[in-house]
């Protein structure tokens, strides 16, 4: 096969899971969380969701008085004071001051950093990382042992980041074990918090 018409095949293919997608969860409601998390099924305590929601305005505000570009192309989630990073940046140490910016919210207890650097990656690349993630996203719907919408999903260059809450132990291996079967990913790294492992559930 031709590299046009592998091309062609991958956009058809992204397109049918774009419209499945739409189909699934287009009615469904969002929360504080964001996309990842929907009001329905979020676990957290409604003072814990306010609190990440501040820490969120917070970080994002600071971003945003750095670099006014950084609304636009940096993403921020937090969940339960751990800061997930995503988006594009133009150089590494800009990388590296966003990293230490989110360190330094108050509240933080941990960051994981999806940003990768313009340049590494390339149009052919970023369809792949969009077919990847829709793929992991459909896998995880169809899953009736996951509550999908309480994971956020970001893939770059193959490497796929898995940010969200799991009800329960045999959720969260639910959802790693649905990773092994997608086509193109080459790596996933999973930073899902246990429901029993939320701060304010702790004794």
């Amino acid at each position: 096969m031709s590299k046009n018409k592998k091309l062609a095949s991958l956009f058809s293919n992204l397109i049918l899971i774009f419209f499945l997608l739409n189909s699934c969860v287009g009615s469904s409601s969002v929360g504080v969380f964001g996309s990842g998390v929907s009001i329905a099924f979020d676990p957290r305590t409604v003072g814990m969701q306010i609190d990440d929601s501040i820490m969120q305005k917070n970080l994002m505000g600071r971003l945003t008085l750095t670099e006014k570009k950084y609304l636009l192309s940096i993403g921020v989630k937090v969940l339960d004071g751990n800061i997930f990073l995503s988006g594009k940046v133009d150089e590494p140490e800009e990388k590296l001051k966003i990293t230490k910016l989110a360190w330094e919210t108050k509240g933080a207890r941990s960051v994981e950093s999806a940003i990768s650097i313009k340049g590494q990656t390339n149009f052919k690349g970023t369809a792949k990382d969009i077919l990847i993630t829709s793929q992991l996203r459909t896998a995880l719907i169809f899953n009736k042992s996951i509550k999908a919408t309480n994971y956020n999903i970001d893939t770059i260059n193959g490497k796929t980041y898995i940010f969200g809450i799991s009800m329960t132990r045999d959720e969260k291996k639910a959802v790693i074990n649905e990773t092994k079967n997608i086509y193109g990913l080459k790596e996933a790294v999973a930073s899902i918090i246990l429901v029993e492992d939320l701060s304010r559930n702790k004794n």
